[in-house]
């Protein structure tokens, strides 16, 4: 297969940079590839909204940024900041014209929420399902296009640079060009080459290198694991948000998220003795930036030995809440939880990477022909810490900038290069699959014991020695065994994962999300 465009993912990210290459491009080929269906993407389960400056009264762009810079703990590239935010304006306004659909008031103004590390009411949102309804209008244009195509239940096993043409190793300081990928189709367990002008990168996070987390079960790090493999430079491994409000439940696996938005209409957390405790950490309370919530929460539990807090919503209303947050009422009743009286239990949960594959400020990575957007990328724009709201907002302004590259590279000849096909000759179809379950689970594990919320050296050089022994047994069982998308999944965690405490090994500064009790 040739296309002009591959796109690796079917988020915000992948989806509109499909739709503003297609606009522009009706004659080029596109074609995007997701390993489940169209609709799965972390963007799906975005509830809280996107970060907007619509309000010029109560609001600016200045006061936007100046938010932006002081989540991110001085590490923001501050040129990214004022792009994102200025350019975001014209991007959500694209949006609405896909379809995209916000609340508004009677008289037809948007309904603005504020969330923690904004001092100003600002984001714009569809309910507590703000990701979901974005994705809708997205796949509704994508489908409609006929030069967009899109492969459902196929896994991107690598990426196909110089290092498959001349058999030579390559280092991250190598020049080196993307021409493709190899897809394996899940339906078939058929694997095949497709050669591509331009690469997009657009997979989302990583949050199921960890025990628990907001993330959908896709989230295991697939495009950062490629560029890395590929010798892209990768950055700020280190800087993973726990979004500090994931309900609680009796089992490990992704948790269902408790919006930020909630806290921003007055949800109070509290012990489960009944402290309220918010004030103690930050004057802000609960609207302090999730690093600084994240920790509160996680220092309480070790005081107490509980297994979570209470977020009590008893100042915001049934009503209201149920207008606002009917997604979040429904699971609550489900589980016989009332948010008002006795309140919802809550744990912080891996949520976010603001690291990720290095690009510049036109989505460009430091391999030729490849570009990255959104949760995978690194621009710049989140520094230390994500405020929160900013990510749906990142995405739509850097797949804009993507779709300018791919337009002034679209007539480049890496499609015409003659590429290897994949071979699996003498390889086997392992018997069971108790080892990759067994494998995946203590990656998890040593995240999720070692490299927490709070991290230490000692726990971080534990963490390396067990990996190491990890690596080893997961790649002699790659090695000798026909791919399937389970073995291609672990392979990318244990590498991410790899990525995560070598890179907080490196760093000897507390910032923002990233704290090692020993500085």
């Amino acid at each position: 297969m040739k296309t002009d465009l591959l796109i690796i993912g079917s988020g915000i990210a992948g989806l509109f940079t499909a739709v503003k290459s297609a606009l522009q491009h009706p004659e080029a080929k596109i074609l995007i590839v997701t390993k489940s269906d169209e609709n799965e993407s972390n963007t799906k389960y975005a509830q809280g909204g996107i970060a907007v400056v619509l309000d010029r009264v109560l609001d600016s762009v200045n006061k936007h940024i100046e938010d932006t810079l002081l989540a991110g703990d001085g590490l923001c590239n501050k040129e990214v900041v004022e792009i994102v935010v200025n350019e975001g304006i014209d991007r959500f306004h694209e949006l609405l014209e896909l379809g995209a659909r916000f609340e508004t008031t009677p008289s037809g103004e948007f309904v603005l929420g504020r969330e923690g590390g904004h001092t100003a009411h600002r984001v714009v949102h569809h309910k507590d399902m703000t990701g979901f309804e974005v994705e809708r209008a997205l796949l509704e244009f994508v489908n409609n296009q006929k030069n967009i195509q899109i492969l459902t239940h196929h896994f991107v096993i690598d990426l196909i640079t110089d290092h498959h043409l001349t058999q030579k190793e390559i280092s991250i300081s190598t020049p080196n060009t993307c021409y493709g990928a190899y897809l394996l189709d899940e339906n078939t367990g058929k694997i095949f080459t497709i050669s591509a002008g331009t690469t997009l990168i657009a997979t989302g996070g990583i949050g199921h290198v960890y025990k628990n987390t907001t993330n959908p079960s896709i989230a295991t790090g697939d495009g950062i694991a490629l560029a890395y493999r590929a010798k892209a430079l990768v950055k700020d491994m280190e800087f993973i948000q726990f979004h500090p409000t994931a309900l609680f439940e009796e089992k490990e696996g992704q948790r269902f998220l408790i919006t930020e938005a909630v806290r921003g209409a007055g949800g109070k957390l509290k012990t489960i003795s009944g402290e309220y405790f918010m004030q103690k950490y930050d004057p802000r309370g609960e609207l302090a930036s999730r690093d600084i919530v994240a920790r509160a929460i996680d220092s309480e539990l070790k005081i107490s030995g509980d297994d979570y807090v209470l977020l009590l919503c008893d100042e915001i209303g049934e009503e209201s809440f149920k207008t606002k947050f009917p997604n979040i009422l429904e699971k609550c009743r489900a589980l016989n939880i009332d948010p008002f009286t006795k309140g919802i239990p809550v744990v912080p949960a891996t949520h976010y990477l603001c690291g990720g594959i290095s690009v510049d400020l036109m989505g460009n990575t430091t391999i030729k022909n490849l570009l990255a957007c959104g949760e995978c990328s690194f621009t710049g724009l989140h520094g230390a810490n994500r405020l929160a709201s900013n990510s749906l907002l990142e995405a739509l302004v850097f797949a804009h900038r993507c779709a300018v590259s791919f337009s002034s590279n679209l007539h480049n000849t890496a499609s015409n290069v003659n590429l290897p096909n994949w071979s699996d000759e003498g390889l086997s179809i392992p018997g069971e699959k108790v080892l990759i379950k067994y494998f995946r689970k203590e990656v998890q594990s040593v995240l999720s014991d070692f490299v927490g919320i709070v991290r230490s050296n000692k726990r971080l050089a534990v963490a390396s020695r067990k990996l190491d022994l990890l690596y080893a047994e997961i790649n002699e069982l790659y090695r000798i065994s026909k791919l399937s998308i389970e073995i291609g999944e672990l392979r990318n965690l244990v590498s991410v994962a790899y990525l995560i405490v070598e890179q907080s090994k490196q760093r000897k500064t507390n910032k923002g999300v990233f704290y090692n009790k020993d500085f």
